[in-house]
């Protein structure tokens, strides 16, 4: 309940509200308060139209009017509201607890003592065209004909700060002791008297007519004294009529009369009970997610205090182990070793200090906190619907701006509690002077960025960076990948940067990766192993990076021909050693019976010869009536069946059974063309200018095939 204190206190007099009113923009202040720091206009200065501050002012409307009127240090001081003038300049004073108000500036005879707490009804008149500005936020109003009665009373934080103060307060006193009177404990409602034990058998005996008397505990007996009979809330601007609806445009509780005659008459109204428990079910929902940040801020107080023992052992740790490093350098070290110390000194008190900033900022806001949630629950249990409304929005936007300050990086550590610092007692007596700090320890495990970790096709982009409060140096960095198959990591990059994009990995396989930092002090820790799958289907194109110079592509790199008249080579992007795989090429132009070549080759294959003149390829080529496979310039199984312009050519490659076998327009080409293929191959064709043909990749293999048997990993394309 100590922290609420603060929500209970006026903001003009420090004091505890008495007969608070409230504000148009939503702020609270003492009805005596309030008169105290009115300022009154030059009559020339009144405004046309003046409108009162009580008079159902919605907060859009304030919001809006509010754009025109902020509160500037350059300014008067005093902004105007919808064509009302600005206040005269007035120097600024400030209350008890340090918040600024304005007295007024027209002279005025100092108020008679019984003026200050003004009983209902018992106020003075307000003077003609009188301002007032909210201590708070330096908004300004002026006020009508009604003066301080146009504004409503807070009767909710009337009732909150009457519970507070009982809680606070002394014990009570009998009032009929004649001598040292004793400690009451009950008093009698009809009576209207606190007695002790005593007293009440001798002067309230229970029979007679005394019997029927309602005799109830002391501080239920101060609650009923101050708050019964309860006052039924009324209209600000119709004062005989009871408050009964809620207007949801103007966000007010307003009356029947309103509703005939006033503004509200086309606004959407709503029943008040209702809105009530509405109004009462979003602010506890809202103190719900608040109350979850303080509990988090507790703890993170709770880990910052043991941070403040951490960095106090570490340091004193340290300090011992440069002084005896030093004091084994004999005098030499001596002067040497004072600078050290102020270093590892200023370090230590600068962790300290940072986290102790800390500390003390995250208690002064969970202090705050605590006291707006103890408020508002206490709001909540009173049963004073308008009274509840008139203030429920103001404590919800409260609420949510609270919650929102306990936001992403508040409740992060600002400062480690680790000394980065190793002393190399190494260097010669002649470097002595030079002596200083240096990184003696390896780096911490790197983080991979999942979020810009990728695969496409069969290749594998890894993003990685140090953790956010290390401060170790890093000279470089070494990325690690499995075979996709279950096998050892190997080393595929080292290097300083922090982002590698690895190709030619093996279709529909599962890798795993990590990535390991480095200093001179040596390597780091790995850090978490991230498994990555690459594509299912083989999708490639033709390389232009690798195909012979007289090769022409199109069609996005799928479309080949030659420029000449000799058969030359082109190769696919993409090797396979794994899997089964299977693509096509259909003939788009065959002019004078050329013999284009299909098949597959390594890396080094010759490009200026048919495919399947050196021992590089493995390669079916076919005329207009017929095929043979060729593979070191050897020709065999010679095959019925030729191509011309629109017919289909397959290749299937089965790292499974290690074979390769041709199909033309979707059916077989002889036997199995060749056997025992093992280790990496590419896609490849030879073709002179007389054809040209386009690719198409990432197919089910054909319905007559079955594949062997396969390792786990795999790929059926």
């Amino acid at each position: 309940m100590d922290e609420m204190e603060e929500e209970l206190k006026c903001p003009v007099c420090g004091s505890f509200y008495r007969e608070p009113i409230i504000l148009p923009c939503s702020h609270n202040i003492c009805l005596a308060c309030a008169r105290n720091i009115l300022v009154q206009t030059p009559d020339a200065e009144s405004p046309q139209s003046s409108r009162a501050s009580g008079s159902g002012v919605s907060d859009y409307d304030y919001l809006d009017l509010d754009k025109m009127s902020l509160y500037s240090e350059a300014d008067s001081g005093y902004g105007s509201y919808g064509g009302f003038v600005s206040a005269p300049t007035t120097p600024c004073q400030k209350s008890p607890n340090g918040v600024r108000v304005f007295p007024p500036t027209v002279p005025q005879p100092p108020a008679p003592q019984q003026h200050l707490l003004p009983q209902p009804g018992s106020l003075p008149p307000i003077p003609r065209n009188s301002c007032i500005t909210c201590p708070q936020c330096h908004r300004s109003l002026i006020l009508d004909d009604r003066g301080l009665r146009g504004f409503p009373k807070n009767r909710v934080l009337e009732g909150v700060v009457d519970r507070y103060q009982q809680s606070k307060a002394a014990a009570l006193k009998c009032q009929l002791c004649e001598k040292s009177p004793k400690e009451a404990t009950v008093m009698c409602e009809q009576c209207d008297v606190f007695y002790c034990d005593p007293c009440r058998l001798r002067c309230h005996p229970p029979r007679g007519p005394l019997a029927k008397h309602r005799l109830v505990p002391p501080a239920q007996g101060r609650i009923s004294r101050r708050t019964s009979p309860r006052k039924i809330s009324t209209c600000t601007e119709h004062e005989l009529e009871n408050l009964s609806m809620y207007c949801v445009q103007c966000k007010m509780p307003v009356c029947y009369q309103c509703l005939e005659e006033g503004k509200h008459g086309t606004h959407e109204v709503k029943a008040l009970g209702a809105m009530w428990k509405l109004h009462k079910g979003q602010l506890s929902q809202a103190l719900n997610g608040l109350s979850d940040r303080a509990t988090e801020a507790k703890e993170f107080l709770v880990q910052l205090r043991n941070m403040v023992q951490h960095i106090q052992e570490n340091g004193v740790e340290f300090e011992a182990c440069l002084v005896a490093q030093c004091d084994a350098l004999i005098d030499a070290l001596n002067r040497r070793k004072a600078q050290l110390l102020a270093r590892v000194n200023k370090e230590h008190e600068h962790k300290l200090k940072v986290v102790r900033d800390q500390i003390s900022h995250c208690t002064v806001k969970l202090r705050q906190t605590t006291g707006l949630m103890e408020y508002c629950l206490e709001v909540i249990k009173e049963n004073d619907p308008s009274g509840f409304l008139q203030i429920s929005d103001a404590l919800i936007r409260r609420v949510h701006m609270t919650e929102s300050q306990w936001g992403k990086g508040t409740l992060t550590p600002r400062m480690t509690s680790d000394f980065d610092l190793t002393l190399d007692s190494g260097p010669l007596l002649q470097t002595i002077h030079q002596l200083d700090f240096v990184q003696m320890k390896v780096p911490a495990a790197p983080m991979l960025q999942l979020e810009e970790c990728c695969t496409q096709n069969n290749s594998a982009t890894l993003s990685w960076k140090q953790p956010p409060l290390s401060t170790i140096a890093v000279d470089g960095y070494i990325l690690e990948l499995d075979d996709g198959n279950g096998g050892p990591f190997r080393e595929v990059y080292v290097g300083t940067e922090t982002i590698c994009t690895v190709d030619g990995l093996h279709f529909h396989s599962t890798y795993k990766s990590r990535v390991k930092a480095f200093n001179a002090s040596g390597v780091g820790q790995y850090s978490k192993t991230l498994i990555m799958q690459t594509s299912e289907i083989a999708w490639f194109t033709l390389d232009p990076a690798s195909a012979h110079p007289d090769i022409i592509f199109s069609n996005d790199n799928l479309t080949v021909t030659c420029n000449s008249y000799d058969d030359r080579v082109v190769m696919g992007n993409s090797a396979f050693s794994r899997g089964v795989h299977y693509w096509e090429m259909t003939i788009d132009r065959y002019d004078n019976h050329p013999d284009p070549a299909f098949g597959i080759a390594r890396a080094d294959v010759l490009k200026d010869v048919m495919l399947g003149k050196d021992d590089k390829a493995w390669a079916m080529y076919v005329d207009n009536n017929r095929s043979w496979f060729m593979h070191n310039n050897s020709h065999t199984n010679r095959t019925d069946g030729g191509i011309a312009k629109g017919a289909t050519i397959g290749v299937l490659l089965d790292f499974t059974r290690g074979i390769l076998i041709f199909l033309i327009n979707d059916e077989q080409q002889g036997p199995v063309a060749f056997e025992g293929l093992e280790g990496s191959y590419y896609p490849a064709i030879s073709l002179n200018r007389n054809v040209q043909v386009t690719l198409h990749t990432g197919l089910p293999i054909p319905d007559f095939y079955t594949p062997g048997e396969a390792d786990p990993n795999g790929s059926v394309c």
